[in-house]
């Protein structure tokens, strides 16, 4: 079954520190644009800010340490949704008993645990100074904590894995982690990206309305599309590679440029004896576009993976013995077709 191409949005959630608590999710019309975070922003006197827990640290502290940047600098960053451009998620601000102001949980599938290991991004640029898991500080677990610089920082928990260090430095639309479900022992909660932006100290107050492609989220619910790093300018990243779509053991022995739309690769297992092409989209990615990626066995039919797909197409595999065989694919409108090679 493949997972790569774009899910319809809808959430199956089970109650728990920093999850959803079940709320089906429903597309909600754009408050009026607010061009980025404002630094006076406050809290309406209606949202409920209860002191943390006993024994809960929901402001834990840094791993590394960041020079600031003016506020002025971080006014005209755009902050973008925390996925892959083109793929579409539901935020929900009121599905969890444990929020107390502007933080969103986001599922896409149609259960929650069809979310997790999906790539997770960067909203801005920044530096990472938290990467760890809390243990039984508090129910962030997995967390990514990545400073913006003029006193705006952003939160990403529950992450199944963290694909970034303290200290390191990310570009807006890079992967940081993957959705996931960790949280502190005994805390059953359902995979979610858990997002918070904050600005300046003294939670829970210093939690800030999240603010997407220059527009605030529409509390308590809203349906967005991603454009993080949609414009190609080089920061959008395909998180899937001709080994992890043909799986383990495959080594990459031919390859073959699709324009710029993809690439399409032949790889080759000497455990298995195997064949296998994918073809790696660059452009539209989260995007269900046309791609396709095909083998063809000297004295066989050939066998084709077609269709629109948001990231690649193939797996494609066969066994080739003392044969030849053809390759090749096609992403937006460039294909490559090999002649008959590799023969072996």
């Amino acid at each position: 079954m493949r997972l790569n191409g774009v899910l319809t949005a809808g959430l199956v959630l089970l109650p728990g520190l920093l999850g959803f608590t079940g709320a089906t999710a429903a597309a909600a019309s754009n408050p009026p644009a607010s061009p980025t975070p404002s630094p006076t922003a406050t809290q309406p006197s209606s949202t409920a800010t209860p002191a943390p827990s006993a024994g809960e640290n929901n402001d834990p502290p840094n791993e590394a340490t960041v020079a600031e940047r003016s506020a002025t600098v971080m006014a005209s960053t755009n902050f973008q949704l925390p996925f892959p451009c083109g793929q579409t998620w539901v935020g929900n601000n009121s599905g969890s008993s444990a929020h107390r102001a502007y933080e969103i949980d986001f599922n896409r599938g149609s259960t929650a645990e069809a979310d997790r290991g999906d790539p997770v991004v960067a909203a801005a640029a920044g530096t990472v100074v938290i990467s760890s898991h809390q243990g039984s500080a508090n129910g962030f677990g997995n967390l990514v904590k990545i400073d913006h610089g003029g006193g705006w920082t952003t939160f990403y928990a529950h992450l199944t894995v963290r694909s970034v260090s303290a200290g390191a430095r990310v570009t807006q639309g890079q992967q940081i982690g993957t959705v996931g479900r960790t949280s502190k022992p005994g805390n059953n909660i359902s995979s979610h990206l858990h997002y918070e932006v904050r600005q300046g100290e003294g939670y829970p107050g210093n939690i800030r309305k999240a603010v997407f492609n220059g527009a605030t989220f529409g509390y308590p619910i809203q349906t967005l599309t991603s454009k993080n790093k949609c414009g190609g300018g080089g920061g959008a990243t395909n998180p899937h590679t001709a080994q992890s779509v043909c799986g383990s053991g495959y080594k990459v022995v031919d390859s073959a440029a699709l324009g710029t739309a993809g690439t399409v690769y032949l790889l080759y297992s000497a455990g298995s004896g195997k064949n296998c092409v994918a073809t790696i989209k660059k452009t539209s990615l989260g995007k269900a576009t046309a791609t396709s990626a095909y083998l063809e066995v000297q004295g066989k039919s050939r066998v084709t993976d077609s269709g629109n797909f948001a990231y690649f197409a193939g797996p494609v595999q066969a066994s080739a013995p003392g044969k030849c065989v053809k390759w090749g694919g096609k992403a937006g409108s460039d294909v490559y077709n090999s002649p008959f090679e590799h023969c072996g």
